[in-house]
């Protein structure tokens, strides 16, 4: 726990469950790219800390949906844990899903997350939507075939699959993208482009069932997004 109240200073950590911090607030800026002023970073962090407070208290609309974040060694922490937070605060459950259970940690800091179970033990029919954030964690997790069949089998089934940054590699590597309108990291736009799909530059992009977004910004219109599929 010291780790992360150290790297997200600004942020109130409210709760705990299965091993899964659930933040009150975005993290500061260090968890993000560190360049931006503090003090501008300060207020835009206390009006959402306000936000999360006032969504905590009144919206509990996923209570009841059960989503899979995908997630390998070398994830980014602000990907993974705020999409995770915004579910968890509004009634959704979490489950942490990898090569194998094992305890991992953020390329951008020290922050570990627990994969709870291994994709070869879970089958897509017990969620209701797949996460999978950015980070160096995507291109480490396609390198293992279980992984890849895991993400493309989750695709197919029409439900809502998500992913931030870099996470479209794992659906690349799976096949799913050709004929579907994506964004993602600029640095993978051409490999998405190669893979059939047409690279659109905004904040979130919704084409049927894929939800994809680019930068750690987007992650407040990434979170509302995944939540509008889930409710539909």
């Amino acid at each position: 726990m010291q780790s992360l109240t150290r790297l997200f200073p600004h942020t109130a950590v409210s709760m705990m469950l299965g091993g899964v911090i659930l933040f009150g607030a975005a993290p500061a800026a260090d968890a993000y790219e560190g360049g931006r002023d503090r003090t501008e970073r300060a207020a835009e962090l206390r009006e959402r800390r306000a936000e999360a407070r006032m969504g905590d208290r009144a919206d509990l609309s996923l209570r009841g949906k059960h989503v899979a974040f995908l997630v390998g060694e070398g994830f980014h922490d602000a990907e993974t844990y705020i999409p995770m937070a915004y579910l968890m605060n509004r009634g959704a459950r979490v489950t942490v899903v990898g090569v194998e259970p094992a305890e991992v940690t953020s390329y951008n800091s020290d922050i570990t997350i627990h994969v709870r179970r291994s994709v070869s033990d879970v089958n897509p029919d017990r969620f209701d939507a797949l996460v999978i954030p950015g980070g160096e964690s995507p291109d480490w997790l396609r390198q293992h075939s279980e992984v890849v069949s895991f993400a493309g089998d989750f695709f197919n089934t029409g439900k809502p699959v998500a992913a931030i940054c870099h996470g479209p590699q794992v659906l690349i590597t799976a096949g799913v993208l050709d004929g579907r309108e994506a964004t993602c990291f600029a640095t993978v736009a051409d490999e998405l482009r190669e893979a059939g799909a047409t690279f659109e530059d905004e904040p979130v992009v919704r084409d049927g069932n894929l939800i994809t977004s680019r930068v750690p910004d987007d992650i407040p219109a990434f979170s509302k997004e995944i939540k509008n599929a889930l409710l539909e």
